[in-house]
Protein backbone atom coordinates (compact mmCIF):
# COMPACT_ATOMS: atom_id res chain seq x y z
CA UNK A 1 0.00 0.00 0.00
CA UNK A 2 1.52 3.28 -0.84
CA UNK A 3 2.78 5.76 1.93
CA UNK A 4 0.97 9.08 2.00
CA UNK A 5 2.55 11.89 3.24
CA UNK A 6 0.92 11.59 6.28
CA UNK A 7 1.79 8.45 7.15
CA UNK A 8 5.03 9.08 6.94
CA UNK A 9 4.65 12.40 9.25
CA UNK A 10 3.20 10.04 11.49
CA UNK A 11 5.32 7.53 11.53
CA UNK A 12 8.71 9.64 11.36
CA UNK A 13 7.17 11.68 14.74
CA UNK A 14 6.38 8.44 16.56
CA UNK A 15 9.73 6.74 15.79
CA UNK A 16 11.56 10.11 16.83
CA UNK A 17 8.88 10.49 20.33
CA UNK A 18 9.26 6.36 21.03
CA UNK A 19 13.69 7.20 20.44
CA UNK A 20 13.76 10.33 22.89
CA UNK A 21 11.57 8.08 26.00
CA UNK A 22 14.08 5.48 25.24
CA UNK A 23 17.49 7.79 25.30
CA UNK A 24 15.31 9.74 28.28
CA UNK A 25 14.63 6.22 29.73
CA UNK A 26 18.17 5.37 29.48
CA UNK A 27 19.64 8.56 30.83
CA UNK A 28 17.70 8.32 34.08
CA UNK A 29 18.22 4.37 34.73
CA UNK A 30 21.78 5.45 34.11
CA UNK A 31 22.36 8.51 36.49
CA UNK A 32 20.21 6.55 38.88
CA UNK A 33 22.10 3.32 39.28
CA UNK A 34 25.40 5.65 38.84
CA UNK A 35 23.77 7.65 42.15
CA UNK A 36 23.32 4.23 43.99
CA UNK A 37 26.67 2.92 43.14
CA UNK A 38 28.47 5.80 44.70
CA UNK A 39 26.37 5.37 47.74
CA UNK A 40 27.16 1.60 48.19
CA UNK A 41 31.15 2.64 47.69
CA UNK A 42 30.57 4.99 50.30
CA UNK A 43 28.82 2.19 52.59
CA UNK A 44 31.97 0.14 51.46
CA UNK A 45 34.39 2.21 52.98
CA UNK A 46 32.61 2.83 56.59
CA UNK A 47 31.64 -0.88 56.37
CA UNK A 48 35.99 -0.90 56.10
CA UNK A 49 36.68 1.50 58.63
CA UNK A 50 34.08 -0.29 60.97
CA UNK A 51 35.91 -3.38 60.48
CA UNK A 52 39.62 -1.77 60.85
CA UNK A 53 38.64 -0.07 63.86
CA UNK A 54 37.45 -3.63 65.39
CA UNK A 55 41.00 -5.19 64.97
CA UNK A 56 42.97 -2.17 65.67
CA UNK A 57 41.43 -2.26 69.03
CA UNK A 58 42.07 -5.78 69.69
CA UNK A 59 45.61 -5.43 68.99
CA UNK A 60 46.02 -2.50 70.73
CA UNK A 61 45.23 -3.71 73.65
CA UNK A 62 47.19 -7.12 73.04
CA UNK A 63 50.31 -4.94 72.78
CA UNK A 64 49.02 -3.64 75.75
CA UNK A 65 48.47 -6.49 78.06
CA UNK A 66 51.76 -7.85 76.44
CA UNK A 67 54.04 -4.60 77.44
CA UNK A 68 52.33 -5.14 81.15
CA UNK A 69 53.36 -8.50 81.46
CA UNK A 70 57.02 -7.70 79.99
CA UNK A 71 57.61 -4.76 82.68
CA UNK A 72 55.47 -6.64 85.60
CA UNK A 73 57.91 -9.73 84.81
CA UNK A 74 61.19 -8.25 84.14
CA UNK A 75 60.95 -4.42 85.77
CA UNK A 76 62.15 -2.92 82.70
CA UNK A 77 60.61 0.38 82.32
CA UNK A 78 61.38 0.06 78.72
CA UNK A 79 58.15 -1.69 78.26
CA UNK A 80 56.20 1.24 79.22
CA UNK A 81 56.43 3.36 76.21
CA UNK A 82 54.68 0.65 74.43
CA UNK A 83 52.25 0.04 76.68
CA UNK A 84 51.50 3.63 77.09
CA UNK A 85 51.39 3.71 73.14
CA UNK A 86 48.96 0.73 72.84
CA UNK A 87 47.04 2.15 76.06
CA UNK A 88 46.30 5.99 74.28
CA UNK A 89 45.41 3.81 70.91
CA UNK A 90 43.16 1.79 72.30
CA UNK A 91 41.57 4.42 74.40
CA UNK A 92 40.61 6.48 71.46
CA UNK A 93 39.28 3.57 69.17
CA UNK A 94 37.05 2.70 71.93
CA UNK A 95 36.18 6.07 71.73
CA UNK A 96 35.62 6.34 67.98
CA UNK A 97 34.05 2.82 67.36
CA UNK A 98 30.54 3.88 68.83
CA UNK A 99 29.84 6.45 66.06
CA UNK A 100 31.10 4.03 63.43
CA UNK A 101 28.74 1.33 64.35
CA UNK A 102 25.51 4.16 64.10
CA UNK A 103 24.21 2.04 61.78
CA UNK A 104 24.87 -0.96 63.47
CA UNK A 105 21.97 -0.69 65.83
CA UNK A 106 21.89 -5.24 66.85
CA UNK A 107 25.51 -4.01 68.10
CA UNK A 108 24.30 -1.50 70.30
CA UNK A 109 24.34 -3.68 73.22
CA UNK A 110 27.90 -5.46 72.50
CA UNK A 111 29.29 -2.22 72.14
CA UNK A 112 28.04 -0.96 75.13
CA UNK A 113 29.44 -4.42 76.90
CA UNK A 114 32.56 -3.69 75.05
CA UNK A 115 33.24 -0.22 75.95
CA UNK A 116 32.32 -1.44 79.64
CA UNK A 117 35.10 -4.70 79.33
CA UNK A 118 37.65 -2.50 77.72
CA UNK A 119 37.75 0.33 80.21
CA UNK A 120 37.97 -2.24 82.90
CA UNK A 121 40.91 -4.19 81.29
CA UNK A 122 42.88 -1.10 80.92
CA UNK A 123 42.22 0.06 84.64
CA UNK A 124 43.23 -3.42 85.67
CA UNK A 125 46.22 -3.12 83.68
CA UNK A 126 47.11 0.43 85.21
CA UNK A 127 46.67 -0.95 89.07
CA UNK A 128 49.09 -3.80 88.20
CA UNK A 129 51.52 -1.43 86.97
CA UNK A 130 50.81 0.75 89.82
CA UNK A 131 51.81 -1.84 92.29
CA UNK A 132 54.57 -2.75 90.19
CA UNK A 133 56.00 0.94 90.60
CA UNK A 134 55.39 0.99 93.97
CA UNK A 135 57.37 -2.09 94.59
CA UNK A 136 54.61 -4.04 95.51
CA UNK A 137 55.49 -7.29 93.20
CA UNK A 138 53.16 -9.95 95.33
CA UNK A 139 49.45 -7.70 95.18
CA UNK A 140 50.76 -6.72 90.96
CA UNK A 141 51.34 -10.68 91.04
CA UNK A 142 47.84 -11.86 92.74
CA UNK A 143 45.93 -9.43 90.43
CA UNK A 144 47.72 -10.74 87.56
CA UNK A 145 46.99 -14.68 88.81
CA UNK A 146 43.20 -14.09 89.32
CA UNK A 147 42.84 -14.47 85.29
CA UNK A 148 40.40 -11.70 85.26
CA UNK A 149 42.75 -9.84 82.76
CA UNK A 150 42.26 -13.00 80.79
CA UNK A 151 38.65 -13.68 81.07
CA UNK A 152 38.39 -10.07 79.63
CA UNK A 153 40.91 -10.20 77.19
CA UNK A 154 38.58 -13.08 75.99
CA UNK A 155 35.23 -11.54 76.14
CA UNK A 156 37.18 -8.40 74.79
CA UNK A 157 38.16 -10.76 71.34
CA UNK A 158 34.21 -12.44 70.95
CA UNK A 159 32.69 -8.93 71.23
CA UNK A 160 35.52 -7.46 68.36
CA UNK A 161 35.06 -11.09 66.14
CA UNK A 162 31.33 -10.29 66.25
CA UNK A 163 31.80 -7.05 65.41
CA UNK A 164 34.16 -7.69 62.04
CA UNK A 165 31.70 -10.61 61.32
CA UNK A 166 28.67 -8.21 61.02
CA UNK A 167 31.60 -5.27 58.95
CA UNK A 168 31.97 -8.87 56.57
CA UNK A 169 28.79 -9.25 56.14
CA UNK A 170 27.61 -5.86 55.13
CA UNK A 171 30.43 -5.56 52.87
CA UNK A 172 29.39 -9.01 51.18
CA UNK A 173 25.93 -7.23 50.73
CA UNK A 174 26.94 -3.66 49.33
CA UNK A 175 29.44 -6.13 46.57
CA UNK A 176 26.44 -7.93 45.81
CA UNK A 177 24.55 -5.14 45.08
CA UNK A 178 26.88 -3.57 43.34
CA UNK A 179 27.65 -6.38 41.06
CA UNK A 180 23.45 -6.81 40.55
CA UNK A 181 23.63 -3.06 40.00
CA UNK A 182 26.07 -3.43 37.39
CA UNK A 183 24.24 -6.22 35.37
CA UNK A 184 21.42 -4.35 35.49
CA UNK A 185 23.40 -1.61 33.83
CA UNK A 186 24.15 -3.51 31.15
CA UNK A 187 20.55 -5.15 30.51
CA UNK A 188 19.27 -1.64 30.45
CA UNK A 189 22.15 -0.38 27.67
CA UNK A 190 21.44 -3.37 25.92
CA UNK A 191 17.52 -3.26 25.54
CA UNK A 192 17.78 0.36 25.32
CA UNK A 193 20.27 -0.04 22.11
CA UNK A 194 18.27 -2.86 20.64
CA UNK A 195 14.97 -0.60 20.75
CA UNK A 196 16.77 1.80 19.22
CA UNK A 197 18.57 -0.06 16.68
CA UNK A 198 14.82 -0.94 15.72
CA UNK A 199 13.50 2.33 15.67
CA UNK A 200 16.71 3.35 13.45
CA UNK A 201 15.39 0.57 10.99
CA UNK A 202 12.09 1.19 11.03
CA UNK A 203 12.77 5.13 10.20
CA UNK A 204 15.37 3.54 7.04
CA UNK A 205 12.75 1.42 6.09
CA UNK A 206 9.73 4.49 6.21
CA UNK A 207 12.52 6.96 4.34
CA UNK A 208 13.22 4.27 1.69
CA UNK A 209 9.71 3.00 0.78
CA UNK A 210 8.71 6.51 1.06
CA UNK A 211 11.51 7.53 -1.35
CA UNK A 212 10.96 5.08 -3.33
CA UNK A 213 7.36 6.18 -3.83
CA UNK A 214 8.81 9.98 -4.36
CA UNK A 215 10.96 9.13 -7.42
CA UNK A 216 7.77 7.43 -8.89
CA UNK A 217 6.15 10.92 -8.12
CA UNK A 218 8.52 13.03 -9.70
CA UNK A 219 8.38 11.05 -13.23
CA UNK A 220 4.74 12.29 -13.08
CA UNK A 221 5.57 15.58 -11.99
CA UNK A 222 8.09 16.01 -14.63
CA UNK A 223 5.68 15.19 -17.54
CA UNK A 224 2.80 17.78 -15.63
CA UNK A 225 2.48 21.77 -15.39
CA UNK A 226 3.68 24.45 -13.46
CA UNK A 227 1.00 23.18 -10.46
CA UNK A 228 3.11 20.07 -10.39
CA UNK A 229 5.97 21.05 -10.43
CA UNK A 230 5.22 23.44 -7.10
CA UNK A 231 3.54 19.74 -5.81
CA UNK A 232 7.53 18.11 -6.10
CA UNK A 233 9.27 21.59 -4.42
CA UNK A 234 7.28 20.74 -1.31
CA UNK A 235 8.03 16.81 -1.59
CA UNK A 236 11.53 17.99 -1.76
CA UNK A 237 11.01 20.19 1.42
CA UNK A 238 9.64 17.39 3.77
CA UNK A 239 12.63 14.96 2.69
CA UNK A 240 14.84 17.69 3.99
CA UNK A 241 12.90 17.84 6.97
CA UNK A 242 13.34 14.36 7.67
CA UNK A 243 17.25 14.68 7.02
CA UNK A 244 17.55 17.33 9.37
CA UNK A 245 15.28 15.14 11.92
CA UNK A 246 17.73 12.17 10.81
CA UNK A 247 20.97 14.50 11.63
CA UNK A 248 18.92 15.57 15.25
CA UNK A 249 18.66 11.77 15.62
CA UNK A 250 22.71 11.64 14.94
CA UNK A 251 23.28 14.07 17.34
CA UNK A 252 21.36 12.39 20.34
CA UNK A 253 23.38 9.44 19.73
CA UNK A 254 26.55 11.06 19.78
CA UNK A 255 25.30 12.65 23.37
CA UNK A 256 24.34 9.24 24.40
CA UNK A 257 27.96 7.19 23.47
CA UNK A 258 29.14 10.27 25.48
CA UNK A 259 27.64 9.52 28.37
CA UNK A 260 27.88 5.49 27.94
CA UNK A 261 31.20 5.97 27.76
CA UNK A 262 31.91 8.62 30.77
CA UNK A 263 30.27 6.45 32.80
CA UNK A 264 32.26 3.30 31.71
CA UNK A 265 35.39 5.76 32.79
CA UNK A 266 33.53 6.16 36.00
CA UNK A 267 33.30 2.53 36.63
CA UNK A 268 36.83 2.23 35.65
CA UNK A 269 38.01 4.35 38.15
CA UNK A 270 35.57 2.86 40.88
CA UNK A 271 37.08 -0.63 40.15
CA UNK A 272 40.67 1.26 40.14
CA UNK A 273 39.92 2.79 43.70
CA UNK A 274 38.79 -1.11 45.12
CA UNK A 275 41.96 -3.23 43.72
CA UNK A 276 44.90 -3.35 46.17
CA UNK A 277 47.53 -3.71 43.57
CA UNK A 278 49.57 -0.54 42.15
CA UNK A 279 50.17 -2.29 38.67
CA UNK A 280 46.42 -2.75 38.43
CA UNK A 281 45.36 0.58 39.53
CA UNK A 282 47.62 1.93 37.08
CA UNK A 283 46.27 -0.07 33.75
CA UNK A 284 42.84 0.61 35.33
CA UNK A 285 43.13 4.34 35.14
CA UNK A 286 45.31 4.29 31.56
CA UNK A 287 42.23 2.44 30.26
CA UNK A 288 39.69 5.33 31.82
CA UNK A 289 42.20 7.84 29.77
CA UNK A 290 41.61 5.84 27.02
CA UNK A 291 37.54 5.82 27.05
CA UNK A 292 37.84 9.43 28.22
CA UNK A 293 39.54 10.20 25.29
CA UNK A 294 37.38 8.97 22.75
CA UNK A 295 34.05 9.82 25.51
CA UNK A 296 35.13 13.53 24.75
CA UNK A 297 35.53 13.25 20.32
CA UNK A 298 31.83 12.23 20.40
CA UNK A 299 30.52 14.67 23.39
CA UNK A 300 32.24 17.69 20.71
CA UNK A 301 30.53 16.20 17.89
CA UNK A 302 27.40 16.35 19.41
CA UNK A 303 27.81 20.07 20.74
CA UNK A 304 29.14 21.26 16.96
CA UNK A 305 26.65 19.34 15.64
CA UNK A 306 28.92 18.04 12.84
CA UNK A 307 29.48 14.25 12.77
CA UNK A 308 31.98 14.29 9.80
CA UNK A 309 34.96 16.98 10.90
CA UNK A 310 36.38 18.18 14.30
CA UNK A 311 38.06 20.85 15.09
CA UNK A 312 41.59 18.61 16.66
CA UNK A 313 42.90 22.08 18.02
CA UNK A 314 39.79 22.50 20.51
CA UNK A 315 39.54 18.93 21.07
CA UNK A 316 43.19 18.37 22.20
CA UNK A 317 42.94 21.40 24.60
CA UNK A 318 39.91 19.82 25.80
CA UNK A 319 41.35 16.68 26.19
CA UNK A 320 44.72 18.22 27.92
CA UNK A 321 42.99 19.85 30.56
CA UNK A 322 40.81 16.78 31.24
CA UNK A 323 44.37 14.83 31.57
CA UNK A 324 45.52 17.53 34.33
CA UNK A 325 42.33 17.45 35.73
CA UNK A 326 42.11 14.07 36.90
CA UNK A 327 45.87 13.02 36.85
CA UNK A 328 47.62 13.07 39.83
CA UNK A 329 51.44 13.79 40.11
CA UNK A 330 53.66 13.76 43.46
CA UNK A 331 56.13 15.83 41.41
CA UNK A 332 54.57 19.84 39.93
CA UNK A 333 54.39 19.13 36.20
CA UNK A 334 52.89 21.40 33.34
CA UNK A 335 51.46 20.59 30.02
CA UNK A 336 51.85 23.26 27.73
CA UNK A 337 50.87 23.19 24.01
CA UNK A 338 50.44 24.97 20.96
CA UNK A 339 48.21 24.09 18.39
CA UNK A 340 47.52 24.90 14.71
CA UNK A 341 43.41 25.08 13.90
CA UNK A 342 43.08 22.46 11.90
CA UNK A 343 40.17 19.71 11.03
CA UNK A 344 40.31 15.82 10.86
CA UNK A 345 37.39 13.43 9.97
CA UNK A 346 36.01 11.77 13.31
CA UNK A 347 38.70 8.19 12.88
CA UNK A 348 41.41 10.15 12.33
CA UNK A 349 41.03 12.45 15.32
CA UNK A 350 40.01 9.58 17.73
CA UNK A 351 43.32 8.09 16.53
CA UNK A 352 44.95 11.83 17.69
CA UNK A 353 43.44 11.90 20.72
CA UNK A 354 44.63 8.60 21.80
CA UNK A 355 48.16 9.27 20.59
CA UNK A 356 48.30 12.30 22.17
CA UNK A 357 46.70 10.79 25.96
CA UNK A 358 49.58 7.80 25.46
CA UNK A 359 52.18 10.07 24.86
CA UNK A 360 51.43 12.47 27.97
CA UNK A 361 50.77 9.65 29.91
CA UNK A 362 53.67 8.35 29.58
CA UNK A 363 56.03 11.37 30.05
CA UNK A 364 53.61 11.80 33.27
CA UNK A 365 54.68 8.75 34.58
CA UNK A 366 58.49 8.29 33.67
CA UNK A 367 60.17 11.57 32.63
CA UNK A 368 60.47 13.15 35.62
CA UNK A 369 60.40 10.71 38.52
CA UNK A 370 62.22 13.00 41.04
CA UNK A 371 61.63 16.11 39.89
CA UNK A 372 59.24 19.00 38.49
CA UNK A 373 59.42 19.63 34.78
CA UNK A 374 57.22 20.67 32.14
CA UNK A 375 55.46 19.00 28.85
CA UNK A 376 55.25 20.43 25.62
CA UNK A 377 52.36 19.16 22.87
CA UNK A 378 52.63 20.82 19.44
CA UNK A 379 50.89 20.23 16.14
CA UNK A 380 51.63 22.22 13.41
CA UNK A 381 50.17 22.05 9.67
CA UNK A 382 52.84 22.14 6.34
CA UNK A 383 52.42 23.15 2.93
CA UNK A 384 53.35 19.79 1.75
CA UNK A 385 49.79 18.34 2.77
CA UNK A 386 51.58 16.72 6.25
CA UNK A 387 50.68 17.46 9.77
CA UNK A 388 53.43 16.91 12.53
CA UNK A 389 52.82 16.40 15.89
CA UNK A 390 55.16 16.68 19.09
CA UNK A 391 55.36 15.96 22.55
CA UNK A 392 58.14 16.94 24.33
CA UNK A 393 59.76 17.16 27.94
CA UNK A 394 62.94 18.06 29.83
CA UNK A 395 63.14 14.37 32.05
CA UNK A 396 65.41 11.79 31.86
CA UNK A 397 64.94 10.58 28.39
CA UNK A 398 65.46 7.27 26.54
CA UNK A 399 68.51 5.32 26.99
CA UNK A 400 69.92 3.45 23.72
CA UNK A 401 69.67 -0.46 24.53
CA UNK A 402 67.59 0.20 28.00
CA UNK A 403 64.84 -2.24 28.24
CA UNK A 404 61.31 -0.71 27.38
CA UNK A 405 59.05 0.70 30.69
CA UNK A 406 55.63 -1.05 31.28
CA UNK A 407 54.00 -3.16 29.53
CA UNK A 408 54.39 -2.12 25.74
CA UNK A 409 50.52 -1.78 25.43
CA UNK A 410 50.98 2.05 24.83
CA UNK A 411 53.68 1.61 22.29
CA UNK A 412 51.73 -0.97 20.53
CA UNK A 413 48.06 1.19 20.50
CA UNK A 414 50.68 4.28 19.11
CA UNK A 415 51.52 1.94 16.26
CA UNK A 416 48.30 0.61 15.50
CA UNK A 417 46.65 4.19 15.39
CA UNK A 418 49.43 5.25 13.60
CA UNK A 419 48.98 2.82 10.99
CA UNK A 420 45.43 3.36 10.40
CA UNK A 421 45.86 7.05 9.70
CA UNK A 422 48.99 6.30 7.33
CA UNK A 423 51.76 8.38 9.73
CA UNK A 424 55.13 7.75 10.86
CA UNK A 425 56.04 7.64 14.09
CA UNK A 426 59.60 8.84 15.18
CA UNK A 427 60.82 8.45 18.91
CA UNK A 428 64.09 11.23 19.43
CA UNK A 429 66.44 11.62 21.81
CA UNK A 430 66.69 15.34 23.38
CA UNK A 431 69.57 16.97 25.66
CA UNK A 432 68.00 16.22 27.95
CA UNK A 433 64.55 14.80 27.33
CA UNK A 434 62.66 12.93 24.50
CA UNK A 435 60.87 13.81 21.82
CA UNK A 436 57.83 11.78 20.48
CA UNK A 437 56.92 13.26 16.86
CA UNK A 438 53.70 11.52 14.38
CA UNK A 439 53.92 12.70 11.16
CA UNK A 440 50.14 12.04 9.38
CA UNK A 441 48.94 13.46 6.24
CA UNK A 442 45.44 15.56 6.58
Amino acid sequence: MPLSTRQFVSSTFAIVLFGIVAVCALIGSTIWLSERAQTLSEAVFKARDVKALAVELRSALQTAESSQRGYLYTGNEIYLSPYDQAKQKASLTLAALPAALAEYPELTAAMERLTQVGREKVAEMETSIALKQAREEAGALSLIRTNRGKLQMDEINVFVSGIVLAADDRLSALVNEQTENAVWLRLVSIIDGGFMLLLVAGAVYIVVKYTGELKVSQLALARSNDSLERRVGERTAELAAARDRAEILLSEVNHRVANSLTLVGSLIALQARAQNSDATRQALNETKARVQAVALLHRRLYEAGDGQEVAIDEYLVGLLEQFKATTSSPNMITVMHALDPIKLKTDASVNLGVIVSEWVMNAFKYAYPNRSGEIRVTLTRHEDGFCILKVEDDGVGRREGAAAQGTGLGTRIVNAMASSMGATVEYVARSPGTSAKLSFPT
